[in-house]
């Protein structure tokens, strides 16, 4: 196999410009064909040294606090001076709320609660922002407990029986929030539901966001479907603005992270450990779970030579899984874990204290910049 990338210090995530404009261009051919608005949810992809390309062809970011917005304000806003910053919380600080009115665009309320506490003093601070409450349609297909945002007893929007019409005085649009990493089927399903229980609501509102978790950008996505639902709903409410905030669709297939072998040996099976860590660098491998696809790798047993590939941690189960290669690993050779820009770098911790990977950009004529490094600072400023 003998991956080599020559001159990358390891570990580093590595975005590929071409592919990341790819993703890109399907979702603004969403946009034109439908009419709707796609916006960037930072939670999934935020690497601002992208930014002058992303915004180029998205609307805007969508934030999930004071930081995320602070950050759409300042490095995505920069390069598209029409963007739009949506903040939303589960529940908004007292100390930061001033802050988030005075930058965002749209701020989302996650019950009628917090919306009474704080809808008077945000429109104070910035009159012309756009007020919207999340609801919660409950019906979700999502594959996993964990990230479905419909489940039972979930924390995050207002169902139908806790929907307090008295809210509507204040509300410009309403979000919705149902979906992982799924597709138009599942929104359609999901659509149903939300037009059943709160479609009525819609006739006086300016617009509708259909959230996260369209996997527009994965191989196989009807992506005509989509274009039919949102023209559809559009229709039925009035021309109705519709907004969606993929992050995972954005950086899909865009990049990857390559480490190195630090040590190999036999302890009843093949064992190598590498330069980065599946609990510290790529924690929805273990959250979701999920197996990473490895550059030029097989299933276990499917190629000679089988190695259960392990993090630089102490966790035992700090994990990546087995996988077979052509050859023996060797100490120094590259290993390269595919599709590792979405949900990786944004979830990264120090644990262990071991050092964050680089990030770089592999521009379209080949060359790889690093835009970013890492090192003993970064552990330390996290602590006290």
């Amino acid at each position: 196999m003998r991956n080599k990338l020559i001159n990358i210090p390891t570990p580093a995530y590595i975005c590929e410009e071409a592919l990341l404009k790819k993703n890109l261009e399907l979702l603004d051919y969403v946009q034109k064909q439908s009419g709707a608005k796609i916006i960037l949810a930072l939670k999934g992809f935020a690497m601002y040294s992208t930014f002058d390309i992303v915004a180029q062809y998205l609307q805007g970011c969508t934030s999930s606090g004071l930081h995320e917005a602070k950050l759409a304000r300042e490095e995505f806003c920069k390069h598209n001076e029409k963007a739009e910053v949506h903040t939303y919380s589960p529940a908004f600080k007292e100390e930061d709320i001033e802050e988030i009115a005075a930058i965002s665009d749209h701020i989302v309320f996650n019950s009628p609660n917090q919306l009474y506490k704080f809808a008077t003093k945000v429109k104070e601070i910035n009159p012309h922002i756009e007020i919207s409450l999340r609801v919660n349609p409950e019906v979700s297909s999502s594959p996993v407990d964990i990230y479905n945002p419909c489940g039972l007893y979930s924390r995050l929007g207002t169902t139908l029986k806790n929907f307090d019409e008295n809210v509507l005085e204040y509300l410009d649009g309403l979000n919705f929030h149902a979906l992982c990493e799924q597709d138009a089927d599942a929104l359609e399903e999901v659509l149903n539901a939300f037009d059943e229980k709160f479609g009525k609501y819609l006739q006086n509102l300016k617009y509708i966001n259909f959230g996260g978790g369209h996997h527009i950008t994965r191989k196989g996505y009807d992506v005509e479907k989509l274009i039919w639902l949102i023209k559809e709903f559009k229709k039925k409410y009035n021309n109705i603005d519709v907004y969606l905030e993929p992050g995972e669709a954005v950086g899909w297939e865009s990049g990857f992270l390559v480490s190195s072998v630090l040590d190999t040996f036999e302890n009843g099976m093949n064992v190598a450990i590498l330069d980065t860590s599946a609990e510290a660098h790529m924690p929805d491998t273990l959250a979701m779970p999920y197996r990473a696809m490895v550059r030029g790798s097989g299933e276990a047993g499917e190629k000679p030579y089988t190695y259960r590939l392990g993090g630089n941690t102490c966790l035992a189960g700090d994990i990546m899984g087995d996988y077979s290669f052509d050859e023996l690993l060797q100490v120094g050779d590259q290993i390269i874990f595919e599709d590792q820009i979405h949900y990786t770098f944004v979830k990264n911790t120090t644990f262990n204290g071991i050092k964050l990977p680089s990030l770089a950009i592999k521009r379209e004529n080949g060359e790889i910049e690093i835009v970013k490094q890492f090192g003993y600072e970064d552990y330390k400023g996290r602590l006290s």
